[in-house]
């Protein structure tokens, strides 16, 4: 990870931990050394606010706050932060199952088309996960 002076607050630090714990730290570290001076305040936004401020917050468990994410994900049609997220969520408790009634869910009150496009992206993470597991196992 880069040496940012964007990268050395107290909540940044908070926020890193959590981001790491949730979604990887090869991916939370790569995302922050690729970051070049432009793209550098986003990682600080998002480090500090969403995971150091929000995802820190007692009022809800990370599996509960993985579960939101899916639907608003799907919701919005963000294939690229559902991959991400539906990652996390595994990490945080959240099963296959679950993951499945939570797109069902989101389809009835967001529509079909995102939910289709969320069931094709998830399934494309588990059948990856499933070959990294298998992989792994060699």
């Amino acid at each position: 990870m880069a040496n940012r002076s964007e990268y050395e607050s107290e909540k940044f630090k908070k926020g890193l931990e959590v981001r790491r714990a949730v979604l990887g730290a090869e991916y939370v570290d790569g995302s922050l050394a690729r970051a070049d001076d432009f793209m550098a305040a986003f990682q600080q936004l998002t480090t500090e606010y969403a995971w150091g401020e929000v995802w820190t917050r007692p009022g809800l468990p990370r599996k509960t706050r993985s579960m939101l994410n899916l639907a608003m994900l799907t919701a919005l049609n963000r294939s690229a932060e559902l991959r991400l997220h539906v990652r996390g969520a595994l990490t945080n408790g959240v099963t296959r199952d679950e993951i499945k009634e939570i797109l069902l869910q989101t389809g009835i009150y967001c529509g079909i088309p995102a939910c289709l496009d969320a069931f094709k992206t998830t399934s494309e993470v588990f059948k990856e996960i499933d070959a990294e597991k298998a992989k792994a196992a060699e």
